[in-house]
């Protein structure tokens, strides 16, 4: 049977956090593998995920990884912060490189006291604990890779690094995701590769996040919600959703992860209608 896990992010006020436990408990009570949260460009919240991190897992009992960026943070910070979730329980990170600042750029200049590449970080997580670690992976290439080939060969270091896993960015092509995994594992990667599903709650601003991050929004997205009221905006988000979960079960896939959006709703019928959860 089909697994599936869930990313959060860290609520950004007051209110925004009440409104996070409930639909986190909703979430959780459908008994996830794992869960997941995330931070603001540049670590902007780190403190504070770590805190959610540990409170996650102390409510639920259910593993949670904490997202972990070595853009910008000297190795021994780095080393120091791990420590700290492993000493309160926290087994996995979802080791990143994270958003690149404005005065600097791809490739990295090398510095003896920061990490350059994701797959010297991810080996040395794995030194530091046993950690279980996630990384990123994209079907549709990394915003900053030259090539799609090239990019493989970036996810193929991390995974003889030592990751267990690469979750990808989301898509909308479905055809996009299993042609990719063919190529990773004609490329010699064999460690799971788990796609990354997100909800459509706002059209718009997913297409936003989309232009940030590389992920392609095919033409007959935008002409099924084009001049869509809110409702029937809603009903479309939730068909898609629900079809590329069974896309993907159909498909094989063992593993779905979905981008919350810190939001129960259209997960939970998703799930539900794929048969991953009562």
């Amino acid at each position: 049977m089909t697994t599936f896990s869930f990313e959060f992010f860290p609520p950004k006020s007051d209110a925004a956090r009440e409104a996070f436990w409930g639909e986190f408990e909703t979430l959780a009570a459908l008994k996830p593998t794992f869960m997941t949260m995330t931070y603001g460009a540049g670590g902007t919240t780190r403190e504070w995920t770590q805190e959610m991190v540990i409170a996650m897992q102390d409510k639920t009992g259910i593993p949670v990884a904490s997202h972990l960026t070595f853009i910008g943070t000297p190795k021994e910070e780095l080393m120091a912060m791990t420590d700290m979730l492993w000493g309160n329980g926290i087994r996995h990170i979802v080791a990143l490189r994270g958003d690149l600042p404005d005065d600097l750029s791809w490739p990295l200049d090398t510095d003896a006291d920061y990490f350059q590449y994701t797959s010297d970080f991810v080996e040395a997580l794995k030194v530091q604990h046993d950690f279980e670690i996630s990384v990123g992976a994209y079907p549709e290439k990394h915003p900053d890779a030259p090539s799609l080939d090239a990019d493989i060969k970036a996810l193929k270091l991390k995974c003889d690094a030592g990751a267990d896993r690469a979750i990808t960015q989301f898509f909308f092509n479905d055809a996009a995701f299993f042609d990719f995994v063919t190529q990773c594992r004609n490329s010699g990667i064999i460690t799971p590769i788990v796609p990354g599903l997100l909800p459509i709650g706002d059209f718009d601003r997913m297409c936003s996040f989309a232009d940030r991050c590389g992920a392609h929004v095919p033409q007959w997205l935008t002409e099924r919600f084009a001049g869509l009221n809110e409702q029937d905006a809603a009903k479309t988000a939730q068909d898609i959703l629900d079809k590329q979960v069974r896309a993907m079960i159909d498909g094989g896939v063992e593993h779905i992860h979905f981008y919350t959006l810190n939001k129960a709703n259209m997960i939970v019928k998703a799930c539900k209608a794929g048969g991953l959860a009562v």
